[in-house]
């Protein structure tokens, strides 16, 4: 059985170290990564990586929270790009039969305020 929680958090790390061949190995040849808040998605390996190797700025990947089962991970991660405000995002992967990736699917959320609400339930961080 996979250990999927640990490629998870490897993923992360190679994307980091823009370790690309060994970031390609977790994958399977003809992956698919959605962003389903742009409606984009690409697929193949080579188109993925291509798509990574070529991302805009100097940004960074920290992984906050790494979930696994037999079959799919999560990981909620810290990113920042430049001297942009840092923010939070979530990565969801599916895993073949032979422990590879198939699916990868991004959200990356922009923060907001909240509505307004009884005061003292809450408190803002």
């Amino acid at each position: 059985m996979t250990d999927t929680a640990g490629v998870a958090r490897e993923l992360v790390e190679r994307l980091e170290a823009r370790d690309w061949d060994g970031w390609a190995a977790l994958l399977s040849e003809d992956v698919v990564y959605e962003m389903p808040q742009t409606r984009e998605r690409i697929r193949g390996r080579a188109a993925y990586r291509k798509f990574n190797e070529t991302y805009p700025g100097d940004w960074h990947l920290t992984p906050k929270v790494v979930i696994g089962d037999a079959e799919r991970a999560v990981v909620w991660f810290a990113w920042r790009v430049d001297d942009e405000e840092p923010g939070d995002a979530q990565v969801f992967l599916e895993f073949g039969s032979d422990g590879l990736i198939t699916k990868v699917t991004d959200f990356w959320p922009e923060p907001y305020d909240p509505p307004e609400r009884v005061a003292g339930l809450f408190e803002r961080y």
